[in-house]
């Protein structure tokens, strides 16, 4: 209890700067892997408090890596700060690097006598080109104990769960021709698509209802007088493990080369990014997370099914890991809707601000507490 209150003190000595940073991240919105105002200003903060601090890290432009402390119990505090195209910060991502920062602002002075090595990872491109799974490829999540954000929403969830998602790119190319003069000598792109969206329809019909495949065409000719040459589209596909991505993907893809099988084209199938695995998150971590919110007096956790994708899914599959969400807005909108953007920084949004960099910094400090209680007792 007497680290709790210390730490407590720690972030009402830093609210000012906290609630500046976050709006002042949501006042300049930038999207994936364009974060550079974002990452420098998180990155000051912590190199004016006798952080360690890198950046550009782990071979990205925008991301940030911080560090202090040397205790056995390495904690990474995960904070992401790009922007929606068109939308700003309407996933509230400016709140998510405030609470990482805040969280480890609060453990600093604290960290050797807490067993801490406290870690600070800024997190490019979560929303579009799976940063964190880049960083963990480049060894950002090495020796590791533990890592934690936390995640502004309409309502409290402790226990989060989130899909697998998969991302991919395809492109037919055929051969164009007069479709009245001589089309028999034209390979139609637009119909190889056109074909193999009847295939995805149909596949759905024996797809999991926890499945979702989802797509848009992004070209398919340019006039009506020519067989179309080229097209392409860009799709996504979810489910509820990884494992079941990996099935997913091998059907979803052999439609498209039904498209190209039945109408002579050639088609390309590629991933732009990396696979978002499904979020699973620690048990030990969610309990001590569940108690110090309490204590917070955040409102009573909901349960939900998965309802989003994120690269923290790939972290929690190799280190223990927790990201709960706070309510900003009370049910009235959700992330990627306009009006959350402005959520983001209403009182509520600084309130879990505060109560999400407290409730991190207490989980950590509690985690390494029992970890030196366990290792003396053995």
């Amino acid at each position: 209890m007497v680290f709790k209150t210390a730490l407590r003190k720690e972030i009402e000595a830093h609210r000012d700067d906290l609630l500046a940073l976050s709006a002042r991240i949501h006042a300049h919105p930038e999207t994936a892997f364009e974060e550079h105002r974002a990452a420098a200003w998180c990155a000051e903060l912590l190199a004016a408090q006798g952080f360690d601090v890198t950046m550009p890290a782990y071979g990205l432009d925008t991301a940030m890596s911080a560090t202090v402390g040397s205790g056995p119990v390495t904690v990474a505090l995960v904070c992401e700060y790009d922007a929606l195209p068109g939308l700003g910060h309407a996933c509230g991502h400016n709140l998510i690097a405030a609470a990482g920062i805040g969280a480890a602002l609060a453990l600093a002075p604290y960290a050797d006598e807490l067993g801490l090595t406290v870690r600070v990872l800024g997190t490019p491109a979560e929303e579009r080109g799976a940063g964190k799974a880049l960083l963990i490829e480049a060894g950002a999540f090495d020796g590791v104990d533990a890592a934690m954000m936390v995640h502004p929403c309409p309502f409290e969830l402790a226990d989060f769960r989130s899909f697998a998602l998969g991302t991919l790119s395809v492109t037919y190319k055929g051969k164009s021709a007069h479709p009245s003069l001589n089309p028999y000598e034209g390979r139609n792109a637009a119909d190889a698509l056109t074909v193999a969206q009847v295939a995805l329809g149909l596949l759905r019909q024996q797809l999991p209802p926890q499945w979702r495949v989802h797509g848009i065409t992004t070209a398919a000719g340019t006039a009506p007088n020519a067989i179309p040459d080229r097209a392409t589209a860009e799709y996504e596909i979810r489910a509820l493990a990884a494992e079941d991505l990996r099935e997913l993907r091998e059907r979803v893809e052999n439609c498209f080369r039904a498209g190209a099988l039945a109408t002579g084209c050639d088609v390309t199938l590629e991933r732009p990014e990396p696979d978002y695995l499904d979020f699973r998150g620690d048990p030990e971590l969610i309990a001590l997370w569940k108690a110090n919110a309490q204590t917070l007096g955040r409102a009573e956790p909901v349960e939900r099914e998965p309802f989003a994708c994120t690269d923290m899914g790939n972290v929690s599959h190799l280190v223990p890991s927790i990201h709960p969400v706070l309510d900003i807005s009370g049910g009235a909108c959700g992330p990627h809707e306009a009006q959350f953007a402005a959520a983001a920084v209403s009182p509520a949004a600084e309130q879990a601000l505060l109560d999400g960099a407290l409730g991190m910094a207490w989980t950590a400090a509690d985690l390494a507490l029992a970890r030196l209680a366990a290792a003396t007792s053995s």
